[in-house]
């Protein structure tokens, strides 16, 4: 509260000075023009006209007149010059705002002195700062979109090529098939999970609601995934009260095939998966921890960003689309979503779905 009124006094003095001082400039003009009109009979006049230093009568508008002109220019001097030092700081802003329309995403602005402008420079640098990070992202996207997708052509192509030769025997024609058929279920693969997060970043509205049990939903899915698991030796804890959930059943679906395969993909082997489904206070809470490779700060910054991968060493266990999905469902659904974690400790990812 005390940093608060301080904030505000200090921007309240700073325009008190400044309009103190443009009344000052038009009380000066106010006066000379008063005086000059008692000079030119206006008003009543002094009792004697003033003299020179020889002793001469003045001319009483020409002594006025200069007397005008010295207020005029004195308050329009110190008007300006108090403006000027008021708008200083806005115009420095708007130079840093016009930097970052040309792309300039590393400017800063540093304003001291007055609270709110303080509170001003600190949204604006942070307000870089996250259009920065969009830029770089944006740049990895595209970068990462096309190695995914040129990867498997490139290899399917050479493959092809390897096949038109006539000295294969028949082992290596079905090795090269066999990797032809793969690679072409990999971009097949992409292509459809592009397209599943392209239609579920344009839909606004849930439809087919129906009340289903959601504990049940999540077994099945575990059941679903068993081989993925299974291979790994992974052991999966379960403790889902019952809940009726009423939403859309294959949409809620994918939250829970995505974030369990993410799990499975970055748990040790033979390590441990705990899922929980409870009713919570405000809403039915979704809690998956793995005991695996973890995230630093970083990565959990940008974890649900498109095609975003922590170590391009494992972009075959991905292609970063995942939980991009399960953020935007969870967001049509009116949740939230939340994680934790830490390197070589695991990761908690918390959804919580609004009672219907």
């Amino acid at each position: 509260m005390k940093e608060f009124f301080k904030k505000r006094f200090s921007l309240t003095i700073t325009l008190v000075i400044f309009v103190f001082f443009v009344m000052v400039a038009t009380f000066l003009l106010i006066l000379g023009s008063m005086l000059l009109l008692q000079q030119l009979g206006v008003t009543s006049l002094p009792a004697s006209p003033p003299q020179d230093s020889k002793g001469n009568n003045e001319h009483p508008l020409a002594s006025f007149l200069l007397f005008l002109g010295i207020c005029v220019l004195l308050g329009t001097a110190l008007t300006a010059f108090f403006s000027k030092k008021a708008l200083n700081p806005i115009r420095k802003v708007i130079d840093a705002i016009h930097k970052v329309a040309d792309g300039d995403f590393d400017v800063q602005v540093n304003l001291k002195g007055i609270g709110e402008l303080e509170e001003l420079s600190h949204s604006f640098n942070k307000m870089t700062q996250e259009l920065s990070s969009i830029e770089t992202l944006r740049s990895d996207f595209i970068n990462n979109f096309s190695h995914e997708f040129k990867t498997p052509i490139v290899s399917i192509r050479g493959f092809a090529k390897l096949l038109k030769e006539n000295n294969l025997d028949e082992e290596e024609k079905r090795e090269y098939l066999e990797i032809i058929i793969k690679e072409s279920e990999r971009l097949a693969e992409l292509s459809t999970n592009v397209l599943t997060l392209s239609k579920y970043e344009s839909l606004e509205i849930v439809t087919d609601i129906a009340p289903f049990r959601l504990d049940e939903q999540i077994r099945k899915t575990i059941v679903l995934m068993e081989p993925k698991w299974f291979k790994k030796e992974i052991t999966i804890n379960l403790e889902l009260e019952e809940v009726i959930y009423n939403g859309n059943e294959d949409l809620t679906q994918q939250i829970w095939i995505n974030l369990l395969d993410n799990a499975i993909k970055f748990s040790y082997h033979g390590g441990v998966i705990n899922i929980t489904l409870m009713k919570g206070k405000h809403g039915i809470k979704f809690i998956i921890n793995d005991e695996g490779i973890g995230m630093d700060d970083q990565v959990k910054a940008n974890i649900f960003e498109k095609f975003y991968q922590s170590d391009t060493s494992r972009s075959k266990l991905g292609y970063g689309i995942g939980l991009s999905l399960v953020k935007r469902i969870v967001e049509i659904c009116n949740g939230q979503i939340s994680v934790q974690s830490e390197l070589d400790k695991g990761s908690i990812f918390t959804i919580i779905l609004p009672y219907s």
